[in-house]
């Protein structure tokens, strides 16, 4: 599921490029317009924030449902890469990629749509073969512009590896 209404904001720019360490000026209102830029873009990791507006994201906390959680005891994890909690593989997200049309700026307010990329399989070492996949995503602006496409490539192991095996 992609956020069907991301809202560009300089706020949400500044606030995203403190939480990755970035100094850049071009991120920040009070020095932007001093910059090659003239103004506030967003860093290029920014569209990963699209996941804060969209109601059904998996990893959301949702009053009611399970979810994987980050403490001792996480209520479950199912559905949340199209795996089922007991096929006994793992998965993760191996990589992420950005192609920028143009820069995103404060204002813009971008929708996602999603599609399925390439899959491909290799055999691993532990845990049987790794079966990867990507997710594209074009993200637009209000004109039906493109803007960014993200390509998220993740990896599910056939199985879980025995304990011991190295």
């Amino acid at each position: 599921m992609v956020a069907r209404r991301f809202p560009i904001e300089a706020g949400h720019i500044a606030m995203f490029a403190r939480a990755i360490g970035d100094q850049n000026p071009v991120y920040y209102e009070e020095s932007a317009s001093d910059t090659e830029m003239g103004g506030v873009i967003a860093p290029p990791t920014f569209v990963m924030a699209a996941a804060q507006f969209d109601p059904e994201w998996g990893l959301r906390p949702q009053p009611g449902r399970p979810w994987m959680g980050s403490g001792r005891t996480p209520s479950g994890t199912a559905g949340l890469d199209g795996a089922d909690e007991n096929d006994g593989g793992t998965g993760l997200h191996a990589e992420q990629h950005f192609t920028y049309h143009r820069p995103i700026r404060p204002g813009d307010v971008l929708t996602g749509e999603s599609r399925e990329g390439e899959r491909w399989e290799k055999q691993g070492k532990r845990g049987g073969a790794l079966k990867f996949s990507e997710i594209i995503v074009d993200y637009r602006d209000a004109d039906g512009e493109l803007v960014v496409t993200s390509r998220m490539v993740g990896v599910r192991t056939e199985r879980a590896p025995s304990e011991g095996e190295a």
